[in-house]
């Protein structure tokens, strides 16, 4: 079924309440959420709310922290979240941030302690919206086998970039440094559809279309992608002295405690490095330079990163959000959650 942006962003925030968030923290869960489902990633929207529901009133989520904001230099700063709502740690780094670049041209925030923060791209599109570049790292379950191996070790550890043009243009990338994140098996899960086999494997190491079969994920690009998760580890683990590899907390093992993740947030002031006006004309002349470019064939256009999630974005303001029947039924109930998402795997079925 399809609904508003308004009534999505309502229902899961309604239900974040309930669990135990207060109103503005459940606000802005719910917007980093409705803003996913909203762009087409839907393994990052509402069929997320149900762990968090349980999470939240199990005490794995603080629904009361104190957030220190400890500047350690002229662009450095770290954000100590309490173990906040993910989503509420990263959105106030990244408004640390901005200010910080505004100022000094360039900010690195880390962010330590703060749970599972969804759709990173929401973040680095804070920056391109003030006029900066943003890019945003994290964390995330160990669930990946490295290449070569055969033995889980990183997490689908994500990063996320924007850029503004002129006007309400944005460039905005954003990838799992897996094949795929682990959310869209998630997804395929709660559409009851298969997945691609070259996504995951059982736990013979072979190739599996089944969901729920999977044992671990397949970094991006083989040895790339193995490259990438172990740099955005270090970034955004070991720089701020935080778990790392395997010993990152797994999403699904005790909700009853904070996740202790890290997260790293990178924002520039073109300004400092040029004319910041040319630098948001030349954004938006690769833009339209990418559109314009001959499609191959089997194609119908070329499109810049993120063109395509922009797409839906203005499509479901017109058309209203694609949601599972199950989850939209979950989200009007007044039940907190039905299945328990502690089952100590992130491969595990929630039962």
């Amino acid at each position: 079924m399809k609904i508003s942006r308004e009534k999505l962003h309502q229902l899961i925030a309604r239900k974040l309440h309930q669990a135990g968030l207060n109103d503005s923290h459940a606000a802005t869960v719910a917007e980093v959420l409705t803003y996913a489902d909203a762009r087409g990633i839907h393994s990052h929207g509402a069929v997320r709310v149900e762990y968090y529901a349980e999470r939240i009133s199990k005490g794995g989520t603080n629904c009361n922290p104190h957030f220190n904001f400890e500047q350690t230099g002229p662009c450095s700063a770290i954000l100590h979240a309490d173990n906040a709502a993910g989503q509420v740690a990263a959105k106030e780094g990244m408004v640390q941030a901005i200010s910080l670049a505004r100022e000094n041209g360039v900010a690195v925030v880390g962010i330590r302690q703060m749970g599972h923060s969804g759709a990173i791209s929401c973040f680095a599109q804070m920056a391109a919206k003030a006029g900066f570049i943003g890019l945003s790292l994290c964390q995330s379950d160990p669930m990946v086998v490295p290449f070569g191996g055969a033995e889980i070790y990183y997490g689908t550890n994500p990063l996320a970039f924007a850029a503004p043009g002129e006007g309400e243009d944005i460039i905005t990338f954003d990838m799992a440094t897996t094949v795929q994140a682990w959310g869209k098996i998630l997804d395929a899960r709660a559409r009851g559809e298969s997945i691609p086999d070259s996504w995951a494997v059982d736990k013979n190491g072979a190739a599996t279309t089944d969901p729920y079969a999977v044992h671990a994920l397949l970094p991006a690009a083989g040895p790339k992608g193995y490259g990438l998760m172990m740099m955005i580890d270090i970034l955004s683990g070991i720089l701020l002295n935080l778990p790392f590899g395997r010993q990152v907390s797994s999403m699904y093992d005790n909700l009853s405690k904070g996740r202790d993740l890290g997260q790293l947030h990178i924002v520039i002031n073109p300004a400092f490095f040029g004319n910041g006006i040319l630098f948001r004309q030349h954004i938006s002349q690769t833009m339209q330079e990418l559109n314009a470019i001959a499609p191959a064939p089997g194609f119908q256009q070329v499109y810049y990163p993120g063109q395509n999630l922009d797409i839906n974005e203005r499509l479901s303001e017109k058309e209203g959000i694609e949601i599972v029947d199950d989850i939209y039924d979950y989200l009007v109930s007044d039940v907190l959650y039905t299945r328990s998402y502690e089952t100590h795997s992130p491969f595990a079925q929630a039962k």
